[in-house]
This record gives C-alpha cells, structure tokens and sequence, in this order.
C-alpha cells in the first residue's frame, strides 16, 4: 500500500503507513485563544481517526486538549516526557493511552516504529516556567522513513540525529507576523532540507491560523510561506520534489524499494 500524507492545517497531517494511521499535533479548532482559522475549513471527522498521535511539544496550537478529546478510546499518544505533570487535564482524558517519549526512544506501532528525535523550540506550556518538558520531533519508519519536524529551529546535529529519510514535513512559518528563536522560516527550512536531503518534502506550520485583528500586519508572512519554501528549496535542494498541499489534499510521494 502507498505511503499517503494529508495535511489538514498548522502542524496537523495523517500518515498513512503500512496500514497504520499516524496524527501528528491534531488541532481542529475554528478559534485558539487568539487565534483563528483563517484558510481551510475544520478537518472532518475522519481526521480524528488514529492508530497514534505525535504530539510535539506542550503548545497550546501543539497539544490541544478538545482536539484530544475527539480521539477514539484506545489511541496511542505519545508526548513528551513530563507533560502530564505540566498539563495535568491530560489525566481526565482518560479514554487515551499517553505514553510519554524522550529522544532516542522507540515506540511500536503496528508494523511501524516511531523514533523520537530532538527539537530546538521553547516547548513550555506557558509563556513562563522552567523547562520540565522537551520539545520533539519524530521519525516513523514502515514502508518509508517520514520525519515530522514538530516546531523546531535548525539545529548542527539534525541530520545526523534524524538520519536518512523518504520525506520531511517540515514547518515553515507561523501563526503570528514574527518568527522568534526556534523556528523555521521558509529560508531556514530550504537549509534544513539541503541537509536532510529526503526524496519528498511537505511544508507545514502555515497559512492557517492569524491572530484575531492583525489581517493587515504583514500579511505575507501568512500567504506567503508555502510557495517561498517551494521557491527556495528549488534553489537549494533541487533535488528533491516538494509537494505543496491545500488543506485537506493528500498526497502519495515516492519512497525507496
């Protein structure tokens, strides 16, 4: 069966891999906080149907509590290690396997292993507060090796510490009208796939969610991050064919036999 990936929005996706489906960062929400969905309707309810949720790192656009809750009893989440002390209304979802993960960890999924890998991101669940849980990203290797980035910054040792993959989802912007430390921008993630080199990349972490009156604050740096990444990982990693999704779209990209 082929590999496919969905991108529902922000950091959300489904990989569908040796007939186990994994969810990364579900959010599903039409409003967070501050935040609203601006492109892309909600992701319908088959989004919510799971083997495994890869939860990145504490964020409330990351971890969010109600899009959890729609899980169905028995999923598998895994999440950073500590986060039930840090969030402690994880522990009333507890229709949910949590198991909490660390880099170098692997986990069994079905016919795929998902291996936990390091993040360079302030995965606090607030703004303020000792760090008491990583940021993540993870690898899930089945018919092909997929690397879901989580929100992270580049890093010196990220591809040695990822190691070969088929395809990368990889974020490339944001929610707000500036990237602070720990992120990639389409520039940085164009760096970030000219050393990973995978057969396949997604752009991810863009172009859905805007801060609630901030429509005329550089509004390029919602629009335009996409189709910078395409433009940039051409120059960069020409290589490697990026699949540029709408909400909702899927896409199956070729893997090494």
């Amino acid at each position: 069966m082929p590999v496919e990936i969905t991108w529902w929005g922000h950091a959300t996706c489904t990989l569908e891999d040796s007939g186990t489906r994994v969810l990364t960062d579900p959010l599903f929400a039409r409003r967070l906080a501050h935040l609203r969905r601006r492109r892309g309707a909600p992701p319908p309810p088959e989004a919510a149907v799971a083997d495994v949720a890869l939860v990145s790192h504490l964020h409330a656009d990351h971890l969010h509590l109600p899009s959890l809750q729609r899980l169905a009893p028995g999923t598998l989440v895994l999440v950073p290690k500590g986060a039930p002390r840090v969030v402690p209304a994880l522990r009333r979802l507890d229709h949910l396997r949590f198991v909490e993960v660390a880099p170098g960890d692997l986990t069994e999924v079905g016919d795929l292993v998902v291996r936990t890998v390091s993040a360079r991101h302030d995965g606090r669940r607030l703004p303020v507060g000792p760090h008491r849980s990583p940021a993540l990203g993870f690898v899930v290797e089945g018919e092909a090796r997929t690397y879901f980035a989580g929100d992270t910054g580049l890093f010196e040792s990220m591809a040695e510490e990822v190691g070969p993959v088929d395809v990368a989802l990889l974020p490339v912007g944001g929610w707000g009208p500036f990237l602070g430390e720990g992120h990639l921008d389409a520039g940085r993630a164009a760096e970030a796939l000219a050393r990973l080199m995978p057969r396949s990349a997604v752009p991810v972490h863009y172009g859905t969610y805007w801060p609630i009156g901030m429509d005329s604050v550089r509004p390029h740096e919602f629009h335009a991050p996409g189709d910078e990444f395409v433009r940039l990982a051409g120059e960069r990693a020409p290589e490697v064919a990026v699949h540029r999704l709408e909400h909702g779209e899927s896409v199956r990209p070729e893997v090494a036999r």
